[in-house]
């Protein structure tokens, strides 16, 4: 028997279904049916963990993300515990940024901070092209993982150029993203400049994530919701298009996502994605009318709601496994990032029941 890099064996030269590219996940992804509904939390490798907590005690987060084989033991964590249809790289999406050139850390409590913030023309020159080279521990990682984690799929991801760019011309976190919608405005040709800058470097990250084999790769767009329609297509979209439609032919499903994004779904949907994210404020059915019929959906549970007693997280699980149906593909998620507070337990009963609820006779 031989087995190619999809997943897919094949013996005496028939093709047989298997591994990470007929995972339910994948399938999902994919609009086809699969045994159940897939279920992965962003940010389940993490935070809420206390093995996770342990182990980066002593090691900084950028440190962290850096270290091969902390990477191959965080992002495996949740998939033991919680038994996970798909686990996500641990990494940071500041990671491609500081590895074409900007000085940054990322501070316990705050998050990114941007020494010199990008202003000028001069600024956007400072980041450079990356490769394979320059991030070797990402390929690392995926590689070690990838044998670890057999059928399971795994998840690369990357930050929009627009929420890199408003981390650097911020400087670091934003609430009003001031500074940046002044940038934008005032200066749209730097500002497209800047974008595009960030489109390759992220589309050469997302590369070598798929080049050392992850099966699916989420472009986060986090800050994307502070925008109105008709600025994200003017100063967003074509960026963001540029990164997904440059992966286009690398065969594996892309997803997008971004927080309080319910009036700019269609958009999004728009700009390349097999499967668009959906934050806790738009129900799945209502995201499905809006985003299309040709696009898996992947949400939505409120993060906050694993904080209430049970019975309340499971009427909640249950409406979102049933607006899920009305979508061609669904990929049980949070909203937005599982909280640090969230006891792990109830994480793992979530995953059972959206098996359970979601069990489909095998053919």
């Amino acid at each position: 028997m031989t087995t190619d890099t999809t997943g897919t064996a094949a013996r005496d030269g028939e093709p047989r279904r298997g591994g990470p590219a007929d995972s339910p996940f994948v399938r999902a992804c994919r609009r086809e049916p699969g045994p159940h509904t897939p279920v992965w939390f962003m940010r389940q490798a993490g935070r809420s963990l206390p093995e996770y907590r342990e182990i980066r005690a002593t090691v900084p987060m950028l440190e962290s993300c850096r270290r091969p084989e902390l990477v191959t033991e965080i992002t495996l964590q949740p998939v033991r515990r919680h038994g996970v249809d798909a686990a996500i790289l641990f990494s940071d999406i500041v990671v491609p940024v500081a590895a074409a050139g900007i000085d940054l850390d990322i501070v316990p409590g705050t998050g990114p901070v941007v020494a010199e913030p990008v202003r000028t023309a001069a600024d956007v020159e400072r980041i450079s092209p990356i490769g394979r080279d320059d991030v070797s521990y990402v390929d690392e990682a995926v590689r070690q993982l990838v044998a670890e984690l057999g059928d399971t799929p795994l998840i690369g991801f990357a930050g929009a150029p627009f929420t890199l760019a408003s981390y650097l011309v911020e400087g670091g976190p934003s609430r009003t993203h001031a500074k940046t919608k002044a940038l934008m405005y005032g200066d749209p040709e730097l500002w497209h400049a800047l974008c595009a800058r960030l489109a390759e470097v992220t589309l050469s990250f997302l590369r070598v994530q798929i080049d050392a084999g992850v099966s699916a790769v989420q472009l986060f767009d986090s800050w994307a919701g502070a925008l109105s329609e008709a600025d994200y297509r003017r100063f967003v979209l074509p960026h963001s298009t540029y990164v997904l439609g440059g992966l286009a032919d690398a065969g594996v499903p892309r997803i997008h996502f971004g927080v309080g994004t319910a009036e700019l779904l269609g958009a999004m949907g728009e700009a390349g994605a097999d499967v668009v994210g959906v934050d806790w404020r738009t129900p799945l059915d209502v995201a499905t009318r809006r985003i299309g019929p040709d696009k898996a959906v992947q949400g939505n549970l409120d993060p906050t709601v694993l904080l209430a007693p049970w019975p309340v997280v499971e009427a909640e699980v249950r409406r979102i496994v049933e607006q899920g149906r009305a979508a061609p593909g669904h990929v049980f998620n949070l909203g937005h990032g599982v909280l640090p507070e969230t006891d792990p337990d109830v994480l793992t009963r979530v995953v059972a029941l959206v098996h359970e609820l979601t069990a489909r006779p095998a053919r």
